[in-house]
């Protein structure tokens, strides 16, 4: 999109208020992403060229907030990878918000060097508390509203993982966990259902976040994904009524502290066979015919396996086009990874409020970009976890 192209849009959002306005801007959108696509794709909207890149796969419904009022988009989807709009701007907010709390520790005396120097690079030497303050409200109404918005829909799955991040608690550092929770619903979308900060490990802390989400309206689980948090499973329990998987990549690395460092390689691959079977019945016969094996030669380490069987098999018990997914955190690594690389930038939160408007903000825009992109999971293979009575068959695309 070209500097004009910017100017125009920003121009018009400046203007009055009016359906004239709202049109224009809509018009301009529709005829920017056209162009986008087209250029992804490598032809027009329905043109046969034998180059064509990718194929068109409909349009999915947005709504974009302007100065101007609220606009109905829709969005080009692609058979192939995703498409969101360049005007959309799917980084302001969390680059808004990274900066907000950089200033905010600099404003309160408490940032490192590094902090320090980010403020004079980004040209903020003379910042102001009112300034900060309007940038932190500013990100904060935009994060709280999402974080707050109704869950709607039924959710079989919900992964949930912690990030430990440095944050000052009265007048101490702490290593403060923050938790990010994302589930996928019954028409295979995946969405950011929540974040929190608090100690992972209190069963209070998992009861309180977890009634959260079902106050917002969060149902139909059936198999909460987590590392093995202390007071997680009865929260589940509890709560949902839900059955447990224990993210089995995790366990595995638990699994192999208990063998030498000789016995690890094989142990590993012993392992291994456990995960490659076919049906539950199998896995579960491979998992005690490998304890039994390492009975003599491993006895903690048979132990453990025996302690642990249900908990890292649960996710047989559901259709097995989703075991790649429900077995382990690991659909959460790429979230994690963004998170831990804007948060080393601060280094040291001035606070749990800075930690979870960063983390929020990188959330609600991770949640955009799912919103445009293909399902996570087929409708098909998801109605035998759906308690809706109802056939939903996949929209005709154009």
């Amino acid at each position: 999109m070209t500097k004009e192209t910017m100017a125009l849009i920003e121009l018009i959002e400046k203007g009055p208020d009016s359906d004239l306005v709202r049109e224009m801007l809509a018009f301009a959108a529709e005829r920017m992403m056209e162009a986008e696509v087209e250029a992804r794709t490598g032809a027009a909207h329905g043109a046969r060229e034998p180059d064509r890149l990718a194929q068109r796969n409909g349009y999915r419904e947005r709504a974009w907030e302007t100065r101007a009022g609220r606009i109905e988009l829709e969005i080009p989807r692609l058979r192939k990878g995703s498409y969101l709009p360049t005007f959309l701007d799917p980084r302001r907010t969390a680059e808004k918000a990274l900066t907000a709390v950089i200033q905010e520790a600099y404003v309160q005396g408490i940032s490192t060097r590094s902090v320090d120097n980010l403020v004079k690079a980004m040209g903020g030497s003379g910042v102001s508390k009112s300034e900060v303050s309007r940038l932190v409200e500013e990100i904060d109404e935009r994060v709280n509203a999402f974080l707050a918005r109704p869950i709607e829909g039924e959710w079989p799955y919900v992964w949930i993982d912690a990030t430990y991040i440095k944050a000052r608690e009265a007048g101490r550092i702490v290593s403060t966990a923050t938790i990010i929770a994302v589930g996928v619903n019954t028409d295979g979308r995946r969405e950011v259902l929540g974040v929190a900060t608090g100690p992972s490990e209190a069963e209070a802390f998992w009861k309180g976040f977890l009634r959260m989400l079902a106050d917002r309206g969060l149902r139909g689980v059936k198999l909460v994904i987590a590392d093995d948090h202390k007071g997680l499973r009865a929260a589940a329990s509890k709560v949902f009524h839900a059955t447990q998987q224990r993210c089995k990549v995790h366990w595995m690395r638990n699994a192999l502290a208990h063998a030498s460092a000789k016995q690890r390689p094989p142990v590993a691959a012993m392992l291994k066979t456990i995960f490659a079977q076919e049906t539950a019945t199998e896995a579960h016969a491979q998992w005690k015919a490998v304890a039994d094996t390492l009975r003599a030669r491993a006895p903690r380490l048979a132990e453990l396996m025996d302690g642990a069987r249900e908990d890292v098999l649960a996710y047989t018990a559901f259709p097995r086009e989703h075991w790649a997914q429900i077995a382990s955190t690991n659909p959460l690594e790429r979230l994690n990874g963004e998170i831990k690389r804007r948060s080393d930038v601060v280094g040291i939160f001035p606070n749990d409020r800075a930690v979870v408007r960063l983390v929020g903000a990188l959330m609600l825009e991770q949640n955009d970009e799912w919103a445009v992109s293909r399902r996570y999971m087929s409708l098909e293979s998801l109605a035998p976890v759906s308690d809706d009575p109802l056939i939903r068959l996949p929209g005709v695309t154009a």
